[in-house]
């Protein structure tokens, strides 16, 4: 169903299929096929034809055994109550007691992402981006408690999202040390780049204060969201959504698009809810963690290796030295920004 900017595993899956078949046809009456949909990221994927339609199935085997499905099927509950478009969540089970992997049904949408149209040259993006915007600006009115990922037991108990971490500065900071020092062994920063990069983010430790989250998708990007050249069907994959901060979806958008398509969306955001307040210096500081997160997922992707072409997210024509310098300076634009308010022109 979408493209992911993260390591890419073997989802095809058919070593499960009986076990699968067997537990999905006592929810699914007139089930006829269950099959691999072959799909790229963190899930085995499958298409399920019932006497409804066709469906989309995700299994999570992997040895967490943790509920993370579950809680993922409750915060897409939960953002359909905004009238936000996304998948109808059809059936859940994490509880491993039926079989041994968490399975999750949502509904099949028969349309491209977004990305493939824009890849083509017929997706209007700035129409797009205001309705992504308005999407953001309704999705943050889902309760939630805490911040970062949503713990499944801590959601169950308070009956609302619930994120692990008891301050945002905490989750903000969580491996950040970590990442910057892989950068600098990958060579893609130096070590004073590092060091600077750390200082301007110390220099802004009070925007990280927040005393309230809200619902943060955390993958805003056109190949998470289905649709056609009329508008947006779904926004799908909240796998990595969090309680965070209000700017931080929106700073996401410029990790991969210009100044004109991130204000188009600042302006769909605005039309449903003011921006937050400091929201410049608070969009630098989110671009800047949300540009470090990137540029490490490429490295150790292999992405600023490869022949032009070589990955979903490039630009036609572009190599891996090219797409390297592209993302260093996107980095250093958020650094910058941060550094010098600058106004989100810059970008």
């Amino acid at each position: 169903m979408c493209g992911v900017e993260r390591g890419e595993i073997d989802t095809s899956g058919s070593d499960i299929l009986p076990e699968l078949r067997r537990l999905l046809s006592g929810h699914f009456p007139g089930l006829r096929s269950v099959k691999p949909a072959n799909g790229k990221g963190n899930h085995r994927t499958y298409f399920l034809d019932y006497s409804g339609g066709r469906a989309f199935v995700r299994v999570e085997d992997g040895p967490e055994g943790d509920g993370h499905l579950a809680v993922e099927s409750r915060v897409m509950t939960e953002v359909g109550k905004t009238g936000v478009p996304i998948p109808r969540v059809l059936f859940t089970d994490a509880s491993r007691t039926k079989a041994p992997f968490a399975v999750q049904v949502i509904e099949y949408f028969n349309c491209p992402d977004l990305n493939a149209l824009h890849r083509a040259g017929s997706l209007p993006l700035a129409h797009i981006a205001g309705e992504v915007g308005r999407g953001i600006a309704c999705w943050q009115d889902v309760p939630v408690s805490g911040f970062g990922p949503f713990d499944a037991e801590g959601t169950a108990t308070k009956g609302r999202l619930t994120g692990y971490h008891e301050t945002y500065a905490h989750y903000f900071r969580l491996q950040l040390e970590r990442h910057l020092a892989l950068l600098v062994a990958s060579k893609f920063l130096t070590t004073a780049e590092a060091a600077d990069i750390r200082c301007v983010i110390n220099e802004h430790a009070e925007l990280l204060d927040l005393s309230q989250g809200c619902l943060v998708h955390k993958d805003v990007a056109l190949w998470n969201i289905m649709g056609t050249c009329d508008g947006i069907r779904a926004f799908i994959d909240w796998d990595d959504a969090i309680a965070g901060d209000p700017t931080d979806d929106l700073s996401l958008l410029a990790c991969f698009h210009p100044a004109d398509v991130v204000q188009a969306a600042m302006d769909g955001y605005a039309s449903v809810r003011p921006l937050p307040e400091n929201f410049e210096p608070r969009f630098w500081l989110h671009f800047l963690r949300n540009m470090i997160v990137k540029s490490l997922i490429r490295c150790g992707a292999g992405y600023f290796n490869l022949t032009p072409g070589g990955a979903f997210l490039m630009a036609s024509g572009q190599d891996g030295p090219s797409f390297k310098a592209a993302t260093r300076e996107k980095l250093f634009a958020a650094f910058s920004g941060l550094s010098y308010a600058r106004a989100l022109t810059f970008l």
